[in-house]
């Protein structure tokens, strides 16, 4: 890893001129592919075609392709001499949603899901241009083999959105079967930055990731004879409260943390006081010791408020964490760096930002998190089309975020950055040939 970094200023910088050419000549059917791969979406764990599609793409840029990996994962390999291992990575999962962009390419897939109901699926989280990208970079290294030394691996990783993806690879064997990074290197489609922009966020980027199930029990019975009854949806409204203060009065100041009721479900009827209320939390952070405060201090609040409506132990609150865990992701910072350098370098500096961490969650963080300690860095993409920022500048309303049914990236200039910067990461990591 320390060979990787101290490469910086040893050797002479590579020239983009004829990587832009290379670039420029891919595009069109780089946008082909994305336009193709957009139109059918495939939920997580589900990704056959997609998988398929990128495989085969790859395969025909000169890489050595392996299928199956942790499910539906696609691990490329294009060994280039003596050098450095950069791992490359783009996700291959749809979103259950129902595309409303209006565009002549909108997805009207349909999937089964998990519990068996026919779902709409689209690419609202920018996928597609992360699968498209990835196939051009490799089209483009392939071909510029003298100007690079080493070896890339192209990672297609399936099941981002369940946040399941990552590990599944990894369980997989791939750092034991395949060449090992010396970095990796992941980017993302950002919602709100104008396309053909870059943003990097040194250290934390995105957030730990838990989801929490609490039901609240009680004693049910008639609407119209409380006194007679352990009301669960009472308790439950003032657990929604009592947990805002987890944040405000638990949390040190300073500390990022998000404790979020995203879905409260109870009762049948007007005059019906149920036995039980289900509430689902989502509960974001940074650092493990806020995570676990938060756990403890959900879990005291639900004991604690049980005890005050005088139930009994066994009906206090079951508080379940899902198995969904997805960690914090740390860009190295040294990394990181390096790569806003080179991007400057490439695009100009107008069009590199540095930018705030958020919340939201990614699991390209695990590949950080292995005994190994390989650096990482995940950057963002931008995706907006200067018409419809300045539409949203006229009216006032906010853009579609990811994760909307109308959010639409721009492709070719999208495209165009984002096999630029996957490009320009390798010739800026590997070691050169003249």
């Amino acid at each position: 890893m320390g060979g990787l970094l101290g490469l910086a200023g040893s050797m002479q910088a590579a020239d983009p001129t004829e990587s832009t050419r290379r670039i420029e000549r891919e595009l069109p059917s780089l946008e082909a592919l994305y336009r193709e791969l957009h139109q059918k979406p495939e939920l997580s764990f589900q990704e056959v075609e997609t998988s398929r599609r990128v495989a085969d793409e790859l395969e025909r840029a000169g890489v050595s392709v392996t299928r199956s990996v942790g499910g539906h994962g696609v691990v490329g390999v294009l060994t280039n001499g003596t050098g450095p291992v950069v791992l490359l990575r783009a996700d291959l999962d749809g979103l259950p949603i129902r595309e409303q962009t209006g565009l002549a390419y909108s997805s009207t897939h349909r999937m089964t899901n998990d519990l068996g109901e026919l779902v709409p699926t689209m690419h609202a989280c920018g996928h597609d241009i992360h699968m498209a990208s990835l196939v051009g970079s490799a089209r483009v290294l392939s071909a510029l083999r003298s100007t690079w030394a080493g070896t890339v691996v192209f990672l297609g990783q399936p099941a981002e959105e369940r946040g399941g993806g990552a590990r599944a690879v990894l369980k997989d064997g791939l750092f034991e079967r395949f060449p090992k990074p010396s970095a990796c290197v992941s980017l993302h489609c950002n919602a709100s930055l104008l396309t053909g922009n870059l943003g990097f966020v040194e250290g934390f980027t995105f957030a730990n990731v838990d989801s929490v199930d609490i039901t609240v029990r009680g004693v049910g019975g008639h609407g119209a004879y409380p006194h007679l009854t352990k009301d669960p949806i009472v308790l439950a409204s003032q657990l929604v409260m009592a947990l805002q203060t987890v944040v405000s009065r638990e949390t040190r100041p300073g500390e990022p943390a998000v404790v979020t009721v995203g879905s409260i479900h109870g009762g049948s009827k007007h005059n019906i006081i149920p036995d039980s209320v289900h509430l689902q939390l989502t509960l974001r952070s940074y650092t493990e010791e806020v995570r676990q405060n938060t756990l403890s201090s959900i879990r005291r609040i639900c004991k604690g408020l049980a005890e005050s409506a005088g139930l009994t132990p066994e009906l206090h609150p079951q508080v379940t964490v899902a198995n969904e865990f997805t960690p914090a992701l740390y860009n190295d910072p040294q990394l990181t760096r390096r790569l806003a350098g080179t991007a400057r370098r490439w695009l100009g500096d107008e069009r590199v930002q540095s930018l705030q961490p958020v919340m939201g969650g990614e699991d390209f963080s695990e590949y950080g998190r292995t005994a190994d300690k390989i650096p990482i860095c995940q950057f963002w993409l931008g995706a907006v089309s200067p018409e419809l920022n300045a539409a949203a500048l006229r009216s006032g309303k906010p853009l579609p975020s990811l994760h909307s049914p109308f959010f639409q990236p721009q492709p070719v200039p999208t495209l165009r950055a984002g096999v630029t910067s996957f490009v320009a990461a390798v010739l800026e990591l590997a070691s050169s040939k003249r």
